[in-house]
């Protein structure tokens, strides 16, 4: 169950990034979908949900390998070894 909602997750950012990528594509065609007056503001939407979806995956995947220590060194958390007082 717990598989299924991690799945779930992951899909609705990914989602929003097909759909970035798919308003940037009809900028460059000229396409004006209906919520956007002027194709630059299409595009940067549409930027800005592809460029989220992508983070947003892409910290997922980093997380999870973090937590299987199958990451390179430089991107290991830093362990603290003393307690601050």
């Amino acid at each position: 169950m717990t598989r299924i909602i991690a799945l779930i997750i992951l899909l609705i950012p990914g989602g929003l990034a097909a759909y970035g990528v798919k308003l940037m594509r009809d900028m460059v065609f000229g396409i004006i979908q209906p919520p956007f007056p002027y194709l630059w503001i299409q595009f940067l939407t549409g930027l800005l949900l592809f460029l989220a979806g992508l983070a947003f995956v892409a910290g997922f995947i980093l997380y999870r390998d973090r937590k299987r220590n199958k990451v390179q060194t430089r991107f290991q958390t830093a362990k603290r070894d003393e307690e601050r007082p």
